[in-house]
């Protein structure tokens, strides 16, 4: 993994960081209408992510991007879960190059490092039932359920929330 460096995601990187994330959740089954499913448009637009959050990025030594993330560092208009004192992140994903190489822990450890940073006292985080691998990353980073903030943002898709409290570190 010396080869991977997480960064500030480029303009450069928008397009090649949107078309890994519909893809990384095209292909894991996240998406109930496929190819035809309107949130891809939304997992696309990097830019829209940028504007509103701080979007980083995993790239190799050939620049090629090989995950990315959203970090929001604060409640307001782009934080799903985020109430006051804490941060959240969004939009994890890594392509399949990046995939059991420690790419989606290094973005997880580098959105904790932010909120703790930024004084943040807890880091929470929503995600679909059945990413088992991504909950694998979260639990050993810390993380724990919190099954009381669970929500759903469109009928039928329920979505679980976690958090770390980070005001002891």
């Amino acid at each position: 993994m010396d080869d991977v460096t997480i960064r500030a995601a480029r303009a450069a990187d928008y397009e090649q960081l949107g078309a890994l994330t519909a893809s990384a959740y095209l292909d894991d089954g996240l998406l109930d209408h496929g190819r035809d499913d309107p949130y891809l448009r939304v997992l696309r637009d990097v830019a829209h992510r940028a504007a509103h959050g701080e979007v980083l990025v995993a790239v190799d030594g050939r620049g090629r991007v090989l995950g990315g993330v959203t970090f929001v560092p604060g409640p307001g208009p782009f934080a799903d879960l985020a109430r006051e004192g804490e941060a959240e992140f969004r939009t994890l994903a890594v392509a399949p190059a990046g995939r059991g190489r420690g790419v989606g822990t290094r973005l997880v450890q580098e959105c904790i490092d932010r909120a703790r940073a930024l004084g943040r006292r807890r880091l929470v985080l929503s995600t679909q039932p059945r990413v088992y691998a991504a909950q694998r990353v979260y639990e050993r980073a810390g993380f724990t359920r919190a099954p009381g903030r669970d929500w759903s943002p469109v009928p039928g898709l329920g979505l679980l929330a976690y958090e770390l409290d980070l005001s002891g570190s």
